[in-house]
C-alpha cells in the first residue's frame, strides 16, 4: 500500500540551528499514527512543515503522491489535509456556531461579504450545526467560544479541523491539559469523528497513544528513530532509552 503522507530526508534549520535532521516518515491510508518524542524533539516543527506553515530546508513531503513542501497552507488544505494546534485556535468572542460557519465557508467556496449575513447561507449553517451535533456541542452553539470549558474548546477545534472534510488529519496534543475523564472522552470523540480517515497525532500521554493509535513513530533530536506497532515500540530498547524510560506504568 502506498503511503498517503510521505516525508523523505526532511531537514529544517533556523539560522545555524538544525531542528529536523533527515526525518523519514510514512503514513498509510486509514492509519491512526502517533508521533511521539521528548520535549524539543521537533514534533510541532514537523507538523508545521507538513501543513505548510514552514518550508523545509531540504527534503520532500508528499501528500497522496503529490509534492507539497513548497505549497502554502491553504493549498495543502484544499488537497485534503486538516490540522489542529497545540494551543487552541478559535475566535473566543464568536459563538461556537459562528466559528463553525467560518470554517465551513471554505469548503463551500464561499467568501465573506458584508452585504449578506452568514445566516443567509443555509447550506453552511446546516453543515456547521451538523458538525456541532457530532461533537456534542449543539447545546453550546450560541455560547461564545471563549466561555466554553477547556475540553469543549478542544472539541470545537477538532470540529473546525473537520469542517473542510480532510482525508488526512493532524492533531497536535489533543488531550493536553485535560483530566483523565476528559481525556477518555476526547479519545472516544477522535475515534468516532475520524473513522475512515488517516490520522497523525502528536501526544505526550502514552495511555492515550496506546488506546488511539495502531502505529507509532518516535522522533528524537529531529530524527525518526523507530516506527512500528505499539507493542513493538513499547519493547524497543532504543526507544525506551531515548523516550519512554520509566513511563511504562503510564502506558
Amino acid at each position: 500500500m502506498e503511503p498517503v503522507l510521505c516525508l523523505t530526508q526532511v531537514f529544517k534549520r533556523f539560522g545555524p540551528i538544525e531542528i529536523i535532521r533527515g526525518a523519514d516518515l510514512k503514513v498509510l491510508p486509514g492509519e491512526r499514527h502517533a508521533l511521539i518524542g521528548p520535549n524539543g524533539a521537533g514534533k510541532s516543527t514537523l507538523f508545521n512543515l507538513i501543513s505548510g506553515r514552514f518550508a523545509p530546508t531540504s527534503g520532500e513531503i508528499r501528500l497522496g503522491g503529490r509534492r507539497i513542501d513548497r505549497m502554502p497552507p491553504e493549498q495543502i488544505n484544499r488537497l485534503g489535509l486538516g490540522r489542529s494546534f497545540q494551543i487552541t485556535s478559535i475566535f473566543p468572542r464568536l459563538s461556537s456556531l459562528e466559528n463553525m460557519r467560518i470554517a465551513v465557508m471554505s469548503r463551500h467556496g464561499v467568501k465573506f461579504s458584508v452585504r449578506r449575513p452568514l445566516s443567509a447561507y443555509s447550506a453552511i449553517s446546516d453543515r456547521a450545526s451538523a458538525i456541532l451535533d457530532d461533537v456534542r456541542l449543539s447545546d453550546k452553539r450560541h455560547v461564545p467560544a471563549g466561555e466554553l470549558a477547556y475540553s469543549e474548546q478542544r472539541a470545537l477545534e477538532i470540529a473546525l479541523t473537520l469542517a473542510t472534510d480532510p482525508d488526512v488529519i493532524l492533531l497536535d496534543e489533543p488531550t493536553s491539559g485535560m483530566s483523565r475523564r476528559e481525556s477518555e472522552h476526547m479519545v472516544e470523540l477522535i475515534h468516532r469523528m475520524t473513522d475512515g480517515k488517516t490520522l497523525l497525532v502528536v501526544e505526550h500521554d502514552m495511555s492515550v497513544v496506546f488506546q488511539l493509535c495502531d502505529r507509532i513513530s518516535v522522533l528524537v533530536y529531529g530524527t525518526v528513530i523507530a516506527s512500528g506497532a505499539p507493542e513493538t515500540i513499547r519493547e524497543d530498547e532504543a526507544v525506551r532509552t531515548a523516550y519512554l524510560g520509566t513511563t511504562e506504568s503510564h502506558a
